[in-house]
């Protein structure tokens, strides 16, 4: 595998520009919401406003999300350059989530649209599992007419997520940025993202990473949705068969990295939890780092690894420390 280490970006991303709401709870305030622990469910923006009333919205905390533009909000404070594309709404959230995606040190390519901005719940409970309700909003109107083709060109990676996967007017937004990164000697990686749309959509995903995708990010969950093996090392093996470099996210055990017959065991950090919600995002974010720094794949397993042991010492998908001094102590 080849990167072009003097491209101007280190990652271009597309995603789904979402407002995340974190709020605490006790397990009663889940059903009493009607939400399943540990799971993801599909509200109306009435559902979403309602659920608001029921907690008290003063009791929610604000900040951008997405997983994509959560893995460049890590990469851009470990000191990379990167460009995220999506769509928000024309209102006060849209605005917030470009200013904020700025502050971060993220490049926003955002378009704009009637519709809301999209939103995404997320309920912390004691044990700290994670249960969701998201309306997707503006960015389920992300379309290839959107796409900023120069900055594609212009970086070293370009990262899409698994939930831009599950229906065909994601896909061919992702197979246009596809298509251009291929024309331009830039690296395709992708996170698998969640095990029910990997499950529902295994053919389409199956044959896109086989013939497109260089990188592949999977946690346990995943990666046997995708392979049907329940052993994350097994399940390796067999993603790896597909894509040049498979990775297997196995939560506080660790992550298996592959690259042709060379497997790594990368050992985790020692972390306290409090959330787990950006633990899988910030994995990815140090390992992209790396690649574009032009590490080896331990090292870069190891950066994520890192990484991903400090936002789950907080609450929020993305770390509020100074990652970029953290990493520069770690090497």
């Amino acid at each position: 595998m080849i990167i072009n280490l003097n491209k101007k970006y280190d990652v271009f991303a597309i995603g789904n520009a979402v407002m995340d709401f974190l709020v605490e709870v006790e397990p009663d305030v889940l059903i009493k919401c009607s939400m399943e622990k540990g799971k993801c469910i599909g509200v109306d923006e009435k559902e979403m406003q309602d659920i608001f009333k029921s907690i008290g919205k003063d009791k929610f905390r604000r900040m951008p999300g997405g997983s994509a533009a959560n893995i460049l909000s890590g990469i851009a404070k470990m000191g990379g350059k990167v460009v995220f594309c999506g769509k928000v709404g024309n209102g006060e959230h849209g605005m917030y989530y470009e200013q904020t995606m700025s502050m971060d040190g993220v490049k926003p390519r955002l378009s704009r649209t009637n519709l809301k901005t999209g939103k995404t719940i997320t309920f912390i409970t004691p044990d700290s599992e994670r249960s969701f309700a998201a309306n997707l909003g503006a960015a389920a109107e992300l379309r290839k007419e959107d796409i900023f083709e120069q900055d594609i060109k212009d970086s070293k990676i370009a990262h899409l997520e698994g939930y831009q996967l599950k229906n065909p007017a994601f896909i061919e937004t992702a197979m246009h940025v596809i298509d251009i990164a291929k024309k331009n000697n830039v690296l395709i990686s992708i996170d698998l993202n969640d095990a029910g749309i990997v499950a529902k959509n295994i053919e389409s995903i199956r044959e896109i990473i086989k013939d497109h995708i260089d990188i592949v990010f999977a946690n346990e969950q995943e990666a046997e949705a995708f392979t049907g093996k329940s052993d994350p090392e097994e399940a390796l093996q067999t993603l790896s068969q597909i894509t040049e470099i498979a990775i297997v996210k196995n939560g506080p055990k660790g992550s298996f990295i592959k690259h042709n017959n060379t497997t790594f065991n990368i050992l985790p950090f020692e972390a306290k939890a409090i959330d787990t919600t950006g633990a899988g995002d910030m994995y990815a974010a140090g390992f992209l780092h790396g690649l574009c720094q032009g590490l080896q794949l331990e090292q870069c397993g190891k950066l994520g690894s890192f990484a991903a042991s400090r936002v789950v010492e907080q609450v929020g998908a993305r770390y509020e420390g100074d990652l970029k001094k953290e990493i520069q102590a770690l090497r």
